[in-house]
């Protein structure tokens, strides 16, 4: 449908014909049965323009967020509505041209684009209230509460309550519970005694026997009659124990009354003067239903209830019963929970499913972290709080929620953090934690670090990990991250669609934009994912491990538990990463703590480049061995054995062996006769004896005993070392020791002393 005409009684008695013309295929519906879902016949879609005219230009549509009329006065009665993201009743009003006073309205609604939206706004209302009645009823007694409806106080928390007792009521377990009952209500035998014609008695108890001797109103016997030796006569009537099958118990009685509990609140809210027309509607559909409800044949001639037998193995273990006693638990704690951050869900009519996603997903991770490491229900249970005789769950977006565990293993003890809406605003200092840039706010974060320490010192250590995940309901593909959007060739017509989408506020390349964003901005993250309603899952690793990375999984309400398993196991991988010491992760983490902790001495010097074999080559890591030689004899044999020796021991003079010498790579010989920068060998020097230099024509006898030896590569050095000269006064001033001990100094600090020609 591309056009839509709808007639309007106004309430000056005169009538308007509204058309509306559709944009986009696919996007405009006249719905027969939407009165069952308490929605508006006339649909629109998100994320869709219209344009719309009326037939009189007398009257034209009020201005508001969605709705822009003509600019020209004269075509006032013109105009355009783009619904964006907005989702739920949207309310026009009709204003007359010359007085400008309101003469009527028009309700229309504008559907999700995602494809079981209505299911997915119920089942996720459901599941909520689920989880908040389970941690109340941690907290209090339900039975002892009570509730009483009082729209006047606070008309948008008790549409907040509704919605939460509508969702148990439209819920499938409900309906399925009450199906099993009416076909098989439990029953149980009930005696009876009823007075019967002493000839219609065919069986006589011992009760019986005794009313035939002593009841009164009796008959004489005949003189032939076979009892006339033992009795003369006998009653007319007698009373008859029997026993039957009956559903009039009070198990079938609760259930009774638990219909009545909930048409009761529904009614109040239905037949109260303050509540909106949307909110009456809502609340007559749900009345309709349990009436049907109430109808069932066993819930017939039942009598009044005068005991809650909540002790009852039916209540608690037959099925149906059992449900139906779990819904009125929930429905006795969802009676009395307000929800603030309801508001944007559902304020005004508003269904905003995108955001009711967001906080589903909430109790979905808090439920699978819960499980997976040892969140404190301490921390859970201050998320309903207890402030003026009220119980208000204190979930709304924008406000940060921190739950904080542990997971324990043999090997390793891991600090876990679970946080809702945490911001990470800028900070200059990058030891802790934030953005280096602008500030962020993931809809989830992850955060594990070691046991033991405060996050505060992860942070500064590099020891700690974030992983980010924002909800996105109306993100429907995987086409995010294919192949097509990573191509660093995008059309002209891509470009013009990306530009639409980010008119209407349905942009999704902006999504995958965004957990780049968060990997790249908020310091020691190592992940970005988005959480979906769809069927696909893609993680993409950035190196060869579970993290570093960036994906989607898929959680929807529709596919249950099932949606989970994907995103378990990305869990017990990421788990397992930080179990191995070896790690890539962890060794990178390591390798930025402590190149970060050094600062640079701005270098500049015609210095090899590290590329292939000299790939380790970075000057502030290179340690040069700076070197004596005695004589001219002494020089020779270097150069022709390749080898330089020093001495090790205790003696003066004597080379203390660390891992700045072992890893030196360069030696720096000077003495009478000049300079010399020659490359060594990486395989490391080796101890060599006195006898064993005399055995390689040492030019002379070796004082010492033992002698660390070190192999040259003379001709492998690079040539932009050849030339070079130093300052070796210097180098032996800064180093603290006499000319003719061997010492170590890094490269980039050698270079400071390097002789310009």
């Amino acid at each position: 449908m591309n056009e839509l005409s709808i007639h309007i009684f106004l309430d000056n008695h005169d009538d308007i014909t509204l058309t509306i013309f559709a944009l986009q295929e696919d996007s405009l519906f006249e719905v027969e049965g939407a009165k069952e879902y308490g929605e508006a016949p006339y649909q629109l879609k998100e994320g869709c323009r219209y344009d719309f005219e009326l037939d009189k230009y007398t009257y034209y549509l009020a201005d508001n967020e969605l709705l822009t009329n003509s600019k020209s006065r004269h075509n006032i009665s013109r105009g355009y509505i783009s619904t964006r993201i907005f989702v739920g009743n949207y309310h026009i009003d009709i204003l007359e041209r010359e007085t400008d006073h309101k003469v009527g309205h028009l309700n229309l609604e504008i559907r999700s684009s995602k494809a079981g939206s209505r299911h997915d706004y119920r089942k996720m209302l459901e599941d909520i209230t689920e989880y908040c009645t389970e941690m109340l009823m941690s907290q209090s007694s339900p039975v002892s509460q009570k509730f009483e409806v009082d729209i006047t106080t606070d008309p948008k928390a008790e549409y907040q309550r509704f919605a939460f007792v509508r969702s148990i009521i439209d819920s499938e377990t409900f309906a399925d519970a009450l199906h099993r009952i009416q076909q098989s209500p439990a029953r149980r035998w009930m005696e009876t005694e009823e007075e019967k014609h002493i000839y219609n008695v065919k069986r006589l108890s011992a009760h019986a026997l005794r009313q035939l001797a002593g009841s009164p109103n009796r008959i004489n016997l005949p003189q032939e009659h076979t009892l006339r030796t033992t009795l003369n006569s006998l009653p007319i009537r007698i009373s008859i124990a029997s026993k039957k099958e009956t559903v009039d118990i009070p198990e079938n009685r609760f259930i009774r009354y638990v219909l009545e509990s909930f048409l009761a609140f529904c009614s109040s809210i239905q037949l109260h003067p303050d509540a909106s027309e949307r909110l009456r509607k809502e609340a007559g559909q749900a009345c309709e239903k349990l009436n049907i409800y109430l109808s069932y044949p066993v819930f017939r001639n039942l009598s009044k209830i005068n005991i809650l037998s909540l002790n009852s193995p039916v209540l608690q273990r037959k099925e149906g019963y059992r449900e139906i006693y779990q819904k009125w638990l929930m429905f006795d704690m969802a009676a009395r929970l307000t929800w603030i951050g309801g508001d944007n869900v559902y304020d005004a009519g508003k269904k905003d499913v995108a955001i009711l996603y967001e906080y589903w997903l909430f109790f979905k991770l808090l439920d699978v972290f819960s499980k997976k490491f040892q969140i404190s229900p301490k921390d859970k249970k201050e998320l309903i709080e207890y402030k003026n005789g009220a119980l208000n769950l204190g979930l709304k977006q924008g406000k940060m929620i921190v739950l904080g565990g542990l997971y324990e293993t043999e090997s390793r003890k891991l600090n876990i953090q679970f946080s809702y809406n945490r911001v990470f605003s800028y900070k200059e200092d990058y030891q802790t934690s934030g953005s280096w840039t602008q500030g962020f706010r993931p809809d989830y974060t992850l955060s594990i670090w070691p046991g033991n320490i405060s996050s505060e010192q992860a942070e500064s250590e590099e020891l700690i990990t974030h992983i980010h995940f924002d909800a996105k309901y109306r993100v429907d593909r995987l086409s995010l991250f294919g192949k097509e959007d990573l191509s660093n060739e995008i059309s002209i017509d891509e470009l013009s669609t990306i530009k639409t989408e980010e008119e209407f506020g349905t942009y999704k390349r902006a999504d995958l934009l965004k957990m780049h964003a968060y990997k790249d901005a908020i310091r020691r993250t190592s992940g970005a994912y988005i959480l979906y309603p769809g069927t696909e899952n893609k993680v993409i690793s950035g190196f060869h491990e579970i993290i570093p990375g960036l994906g989607a999984f898929a959680i929807s309400p529709r596919n249950g538990e099932r949606g989970l398993a994907e995103f378990i196991s990305f869990l017990d991988d990421v788990i397992k990463n930080f179990l191995d010491r070896t790690s890539q992760r962890e060794n990178l983490a390591y390798h930025a703590y402590y190149v970060l902790q050094k600062k640079g001495v701005n270098l500049n010097a015609p210095l090899p480049e590290p590329y292939g074999e000299n790939r380790s080559l970075l000057p502030n890591e290179t340690y040069v061995l700076i070197g004596y030689y005695k004589n001219e004899e002494h020089l020779k044999w270097i150069f022709k054995s390749n080898l330089y020796n020093t001495r090790t021991g205790t003696g003066s003079g004597s080379l203390k062996l660390d891992s700045k010498f072992i890893s030196a790579r360069y030696l720096l010989l000077h003495g009478r006769l000049g300079q010399y920068f020659v490359k060594m060998d990486t395989s490391g020097p080796r101890i060599l004896s006195k006898q064993d230099l005399i055995n390689k024509n040492y030019p002379e006898i070796p004082r010492g005993e033992y002698y660390v030896v070190f192999r040259l590569e003379i001709k492998n050095t690079e040539p932009e070392f050849k030339s070079m000269k130093w300052a070796i006064a210097d180098i032996t001033h800064h180093l603290g020791h006499q000319r003719a001990v061997p010492d170590t100094i890094l490269l980039s600090d050698l270079m400071m002393h390097r002789i310009q020609e």
